[in-house]
């Protein structure tokens, strides 16, 4: 008896961890050193850039608070629930990198710049860059 009960709690338990999974790379990210977010679905794909439509669903993008600059997330791949390889441009076309993004547990996540340009984006009239590495905080759902 015992064992079919536990048969059934695990039958029942298995959509939770598979929606959980899928929800890693679903995020709203932010940076209040920066003031720098991450709004990505990786998964669906279906991002919308407010002020920037005609470039349809994406996998995500990094925007700037108070400011329309962002960095395109043009393509991904998740390797796994832990990790993504993202292909960016900044909205002008102008630069392009890859990153990785990695999900250190629920609430931090780091963003490697690897190949390619530095990511820039408006500070005070000037172009700030970022740091190669840069830590990420989930925003909770509410």
């Amino acid at each position: 008896m015992v064992k079919h009960l536990l048969v059934i709690f695990l039958w029942l338990c298995t959509p939770l961890v598979l929606f959980a999974q899928q929800d890693a790379f679903h995020a709203y990210l932010y940076n209040n050193d920066y003031d720098v977010y991450l709004r990505i679905n990786l998964y669906d794909q279906d991002v919308i850039i407010p002020g920037q439509e005609l470039y349809g669903s994406l996998p995500g993008y990094l925007g700037k608070k108070q400011n329309s600059f962002c960095w395109v997330i043009t393509s991904c791949e998740v390797k796994s629930e832990q990790e993504a390889t993202l292909q960016m441009i900044n909205d002008f076309g102008s630069e392009d990198l890859v990153a990785t993004l990695t999900r250190q547990n629920d609430s931090i996540y780091i963003l490697r710049q690897g190949s390619g340009s530095t990511i820039k984006v408006p500070h005070q009239g000037k172009w700030r860059k970022l740091p190669k590495t840069l830590e990420f905080k989930r925003k909770k759902k509410r």
